[in-house]
């Protein structure tokens, strides 16, 4: 897959989870631009800063910038079809019992804490 595909689904899956669950760039960015992407971990939080400038910090994102540990062309791509990805995860999460969500959300956690406590 292309970088620039991975990159639209990278965006596209962070807008749904963040829409349906309230988590984004930590929980699903780093880790998704890490170990798809191939990607340092200073670059995927750098990166993710990017995507996150906005509502985030600038000097937190400009000081992993100046280090070269930003991919400007993942964090835009992202960044677009995070909030696409967004929109659909809200709508989503509306129409999924509570419980439902909670429990998806305990399995999405306990995935993501076996990956990385067991490595690449």
């Amino acid at each position: 897959m292309s970088n620039i595909i991975l990159f639209i689904v990278i965006g596209v899956i962070a807008g749904i989870l963040s829409g349906l669950f309230g988590i984004g760039g930590g929980i699903i960015i780093v880790p998704a631009l890490v170990y798809l992407c191939g990607f340092n971990q200073l670059t995927a939080q750098g990166t993710s800063l990017a995507i996150l400038l906005p509502p985030t910090g600038i000097l937190a994102f400009m000081s992993y910038y100046k280090k070269g540990h930003v991919n400007l062309q993942a964090g835009i791509l992202i960044c677009i079809f995070l909030v696409v990805g967004s929109v659909f995860g809200a709508k989503l999460a509306h129409v999924i019992p509570v419980d439902t969500i909670r429990k998806l959300f305990g399995v999405l956690m306990m995935l993501i804490a076996v990956k990385l406590i067991l490595g690449k």
